[in-house]
C-alpha cells in the first residue's frame, strides 16, 4: 500500500518531529520520543504531571492531547509497540515535580509492565506517582472479568479529566481518584469495516469480504469479536449502544457524554450518520446527552470503522470536561443541538392545486405514468452511470440522477391544467433533489420548455418540438458548452434536431420519437472520442477518452424509457 513515509523505521521520530513544529507550545526530547509542555515551571512550581501514551499509529493520540489543561507529556512508542521504561521514566523526570504525576495507561500488558515499572523506579527517585488503567472496551464483557479489558477510546475522556482537575491544582491522589471514577464510568466498543496496515507491511492486518464487519475490536490492527455483515448506520449504532448501555447499566434519566470516534479512514460524513444515530439511540433510551463530539480522536492507523464511547456525568465531571485546554486535537463545542437538527422551515404555505378538467386529468395520467418510467429507468441505471462519471468526474451522477428519479415517482399526483404545468413541477423538483450541476441543467431547461409550450392542453407535435430545442438551447447557454465538447449536450442536441426534422416531415409522432432516440444514442457513443472541454471531466484531458459520458448516457436512459408514452 502506498504510503507518504520515509524510512519505516524512522516514521515516529519524523512524525513526532513535524507534530512539534507545527505545536508551538510543546517540545520533543533529544533522546526519547517524548513530547512535553514547553513551559512546564521548575520542579517545585509543579503541579500534578498528566502523563499517558502507547504505541505510535493512534493519532492524534497522544501528542496531540499534550497541552496546558490536557496531558503534560505523552510517550511513543513503535507503532503499536508499548514505548519503553526508560523512554517513560525519562517523560516522568522532565515533567513532574514534588507534587507527582498520574501515568494513564491503556490496559494491554506491554503498556502496563512498562508504565508501572517506570512508576517504581520514579518513586525510588522520590517522585509520587500514581497509575490509572482505562478498561473501557465492553466487547469484551463476556469473555474477561472488567479488570482484563482493553483501553480503547474511552480514553481520551480520561485524559480530559485528569488534565483538568491537574490545572484546578487538585493534589495527586484526587486527581487519581476523579481519573480512575471516570474510567470506571465509560463504556466503548468499536466496529472496523477492514483491516489497517503498518508502515512497514504492503498487506492489510486483516481483511473482510464486501459482506463482512467486524464487531468489537481493538485499536492495534486485531480482529474483533464477532464477524457479522454489514447492516445500515442506524442498526450498527443500536448494536454498539446496547452492549455499552447494558454493561454499563445506565438508567432512564442518567446523564452522559458521547464520543464518537473515527479509526483512521472514516470520513467526517459518516461519523456525523453514526453520532446522529448515536444520540439518537441514546435519547430514546431516556438517556440525557450532556455533551456529545464526534471525529478521529484516537485511531488504529488507516482503519475504516469507529467506536462509540458513552460516559456518566455529573456536574463536577462535566465541569472538568468543560475546562479550557490548549491541547490542539481535543475537540471544543460539545453541546448537543438537537431542535436545530429537527429543521426550521423556511416558509409555510399551504399547497393549492389548480383547476382542471377531465381531458386534463387524462393528460396528467398519461404524463405521470411517462414521468414515472424515466425515473425508474435512471434508478435502474444507478450504477452503470456511478461507474461512468467515475472516470472522467466524481462519480456523483448514478446517485443524483437516483436522487432525481425517487423525487420524481414522490411527486404528488399532480392537478396539471396542461403540459406546461407538469414540466415547471417537474422542475421544481429536480432543482430540490439534484445538487451539483445536473439540477440546474434540467431544471432551467424545463422551464425554457414550459414557456415555449403556453397553456396549451393538448400541444401539437411541432410545439413539442419547439420547446424541446429551447430545452436543449437553454442548457447550451446556461453551462457555456456546444456539441463535441463531451457533455449531455451531445445526445440532446442531435436528440432535438431528429425530433424536429421528423415532425416537420410529417412522420408519425412513434417514428419521430424513434429517430430521436437513436440520433441520442449515436450522440452519446461518440462521446467515448471526445476530448472533454468543460466541466471536471476537462481536468483529466485525455484520460477522459475511452468511455461515453455519463450525462449523455443519462440523457438516452431517459428518453428511451419516454418512448411506449409518446403517441
Amino acid at each position: 500500500m502506498k504510503k507518504l513515509l520515509n524510512d519505516p523505521s524512522h516514521v515516529v521520530r519524523e512524525m513526532l518531529e513535524g507534530l512539534a513544529m507545527l505545536a508551538p507550545d510543546t517540545a520533543l526530547l533529544r533522546d526519547e520520543n517524548v513530547v512535553v509542555q514547553r513551559n512546564v515551571p521548575e520542579p517545585a512550581a509543579r503541579q500534578v504531571a498528566i502523563l499517558s501514551g502507547g504505541g505510535s499509529g493512534h493519532e492524534p493520540a497522544h501528542a496531540g492531547y499534550v497541552g496546558a489543561g490536557m496531558l503534560t507529556a505523552a510517550v511513543c512508542g513503535e507503532v503499536f509497540t508499548s514505548p519503553s521504561t526508560d523512554a517513560v521514566l525519562a517523560a516522568i523526570r522532565a515533567s513532574a515535580g514534588p507534587n507527582g504525576a498520574l501515568l494513564v495507561v491503556k490496559n494491554y500488558t506491554g503498556d502496563r509492565l512498562n508504565f508501572g515499572l517506570a512508576a517504581e523506579l520514579a518513586r525510588a527517585e522520590g517522585l509520587p506517582v500514581e497509575v490509572v488503567v482505562v478498561a473501557d472496551d465492553v466487547s469484551l464483557r463476556d469473555t474477561v472479568e472488567r479488570g482484563r479489558r482493553r483501553g480503547i477510546a474511552g480514553t481520551v475522556f480520561v485524559h480530559k479529566i485528569a488534565g483538568a482537575a491537574a490545572a484546578a491544582g487538585k493534589p495527586l491522589a484526587e486527581v487519581a481518584s476523579l481519573a480512575r471514577a471516570a474510567a470506571d464510568a465509560i463504556g466503548t466498543m468499536g466496529v472496523a469495516l477492514d483491516g489497517c496496515t503498518l508502515p512497514a507491511t504492503q498487506q492489510s492486518s486483516f481483511t473482510l469480504a464486501d459482506d463482512e464487519i467486524e464487531l468489537g475490536l481493538g485499536i492495534h490492527g486485531e480482529k474483533g469479536v464477532q464477524r457479522t455483515q454489514p447492516m445500515p448506520a442506524d442498526h450498527l449504532v443500536d448494536t454498539l449502544l446496547t452492549a455499552i448501555v447494558d454493561d454499563q447499566q445506565l438508567a432512564r434519566g442518567e446523564r452522559v457524554a458521547l464520543l464518537v470516534n473515527g479509526l483512521g479512514a472514516t470520513t467526517a460524513m459518516e461519523l456525523a450518520v453514526v453520532a446522529r444515530a448515536a444520540v439518537n439511540g441514546l435519547r430514546k433510551r431516556g438517556l440525557h446527552i450532556e455533551r456529545a463530539w464526534a471525529g478521529t480522536l484516537l485511531s488504529a492507523l488507516n482503519m475504516p470503522g469507529c467506536s462509540i464511547s458513552v460516559m456518566r456525568v455529573d456536574d463536577a465531571r462535566l465541569a472538568l470536561l468543560e475546562a479550557p485546554t490548549e491541547a490542539g486535537a481535543w475537540p471544543r463545542g460539545g453541546r448537543v443541538n438537537v431542535d436545530g437538527a429537527a429543521g426550521i422551515a423556511v416558509s409555510a404555505h399551504a399547497a393549492q392545486d389548480a383547476a382542471s378538467t377531465p381531458a386534463a386529468a387524462a393528460q396528467r395520467s398519461t404524463l405521470q405514468q411517462a414521468l414515472d418510467a424515466a425515473a425508474r429507468a435512471l434508478i435502474a441505471d444507478e450504477a452503470e452511470l456511478t461507474e461512468l462519471d467515475s472516470k472522467a468526474g466524481d462519480g456523483d451522477l448514478g446517485s443524483s440522477m437516483k436522487r432525481a428519479g425517487e423525487a420524481v415517482l414522490a411527486m404528488r399526483n399532480g392537478a396539471w391544467v396542461s403540459p406546461a404545468d407538469a414540466l415547471a413541477e417537474l422542475a421544481v423538483t429536480l432543482r430540490r433533489a439534484i445538487a451539483g450541476s445536473s439540477g440546474p441543467f434540467y431544471a432551467t431547461a424545463l422551464l425554457r420548455a414550459a414557456r415555449r409550450l403556453g397553456s396549451d392542453a393538448a400541444p401539437a407535435p411541432a410545439s413539442w418540438a419547439d420547446a424541446f430545442d429551447a430545452a436543449v438551447t437553454a442548457i447550451a447557454e446556461l453551462g457555456g458548452a456546444k456539441p463535441g465538447e463531451r457533455t449531455m449536450l451531445d445526445a440532446l442536441r442531435p436528440a432535438a434536431d431528429a425530433f424536429a426534422l421528423a415532425v416537420r416531415a410529417g412522420k408519425p409522432l412513434a417514428d419521430a420519437w424513434s429517430a430521436t432516440v437513436d440520433a441520442a444514442q449515436q450522440g452519446a457513443d461518440a462521446t467515448a472520442t471526445m476530448m472533454p472541454r468543460v466541466g471536471r471531466a476537462s481536468y483529466l484531458g485525455e484520460r477522459a477518452v475511452g468511455a461515453p459520458d455519463g450525462g449523455a448516457v443519462a440523457t438516452v436512459c431517459w428518453l428511451r424509457a419516454l418512448t411506449p408514452f409518446v403517441k
